[in-house]
């Protein structure tokens, strides 16, 4: 695969005098690193098209397209840096380099980029508190040229962009299904800001808001909550014909290890005294959890934690039976 500098003309240029401050919180962790929005731009080679030589759209473009939208979209509020996670860094080396050792590479040497990147731009003049929690407006997007197949003629590429709140008190992201767009699938930058406007435009900040407090009102008991764990312990290996019509919980099972240590042990969601939790700080936990998936699966994953706490709460109201539920 051939790759080509990132020579970006000077109106992408980020303009980072509009740009108040950097949280540095870490909305995921797994395998992941944090760097800056100048070390795409400056440092990073970008991946083409094989075949025919074709630039793909960089993750410099896809944050700073991102990010111009947000102010354009939110005039007068406080937009803080993007917060960038990275993965799975490819390294390269400049034709002067040909049969140098690794060890001895010189800095200009050496190429990289990085096939998974996720981002997210914080709006903190946006914040709303439910059930005594401080919620920030923040959008996000996730890229991996591992869905791209770079071997070929240039090719519609794939992102994925939300629009929800962070939870300021733990850190966690809460994406709701409306406020989420999942396999984008777009030729140039024009096309995927089309995307993200949509977005932007259709989310119900409302609802959603409405939706997360409502989850405080429902709660599970303790020997509900041993039931439900079992549950999920089970539905991980429900053979594939038995799982028709069963909510496909995302989750894997040290994920589901973790909502259990965090049910004794989170300072902020844990259980009560007499062991119940509602259904906001299961949640929570939940996407305390998801913090270790990969790239690829953390706002899918995040997405299908909100469905799956909804799909409890509205059994527990109907009295609806519920596979995980006894």
């Amino acid at each position: 695969m051939e790759l080509i500098a990132n020579r970006n003309p000077q109106q992408m240029i980020l303009d980072t005098s509009e740009i108040v401050s950097k949280s540095g919180t870490n909305f995921i962790e797994a395998n992941t690193k944090s760097i800056s929005l100048n070390h795409l731009r400056k440092d990073c080679t970008i991946p083409v098209f094989a075949k025919d030589n074709e630039s793909t759209i960089s993750h410099f473009e896809f944050i700073d397209a991102v990010n111009d939208l947000i102010k354009q979209q939110f005039p007068n509020e406080i937009i803080n840096r993007p917060e960038i996670r990275v993965s799975h860094i490819i390294k390269g080396r400049t034709p002067d380099a040909i049969g140098i050792p690794a060890k001895e590479l010189k800095e200009h040497q050496k190429t990289i980029y990085y096939e998974r990147m996720a981002f997210i731009i914080e709006i903190p003049s946006l914040t709303e508190n439910v059930n005594r929690n401080s919620l920030s407006l923040t959008v996000g997007g996730v890229r991996s040229y591992s869905e791209q197949n770079l071997y070929s003629k240039k090719s519609l590429e794939k992102f994925k962009v939300f629009i929800g709140f962070k939870n300021m008190v733990c850190l966690n992201l809460c994406i709701s299904t409306d406020g989420y767009m999942d396999s984008i699938r777009i030729g140039t930058i024009g096309d995927l800001e089309q995307h993200i406007k949509l977005l932007l435009s259709n989310y119900n900040k409302e609802r959603h808001l409405g939706m997360l407090e409502k989850m405080s009102k429902y709660q599970l008991l303790e020997n509900q909550f041993a039931h439900l764990i079992g549950k999920l312990r089970m539905y991980q290996n429900l053979p594939k014909e038995e799982r028709n019509g069963i909510f496909p919980f995302g989750l894997n099972d040290s994920q589901v290890n973790q909502v259990v240590k965090d049910y004794y042990r989170c300072p902020n969601f844990s259980r009560n005294e007499d062991g119940s939790i509602n259904l906001y700080n299961l949640y929570n936990i939940l996407t305390e959890a998801n913090k270790s998936s990969y790239i690829d699966s953390n706002f899918e994953r995040n997405v299908n934690a909100y469905e799956f706490i909804n799909k409890l709460g509205n059994s527990i109201e109907f009295k609806t039976k519920d596979y995980f539920l006894p």
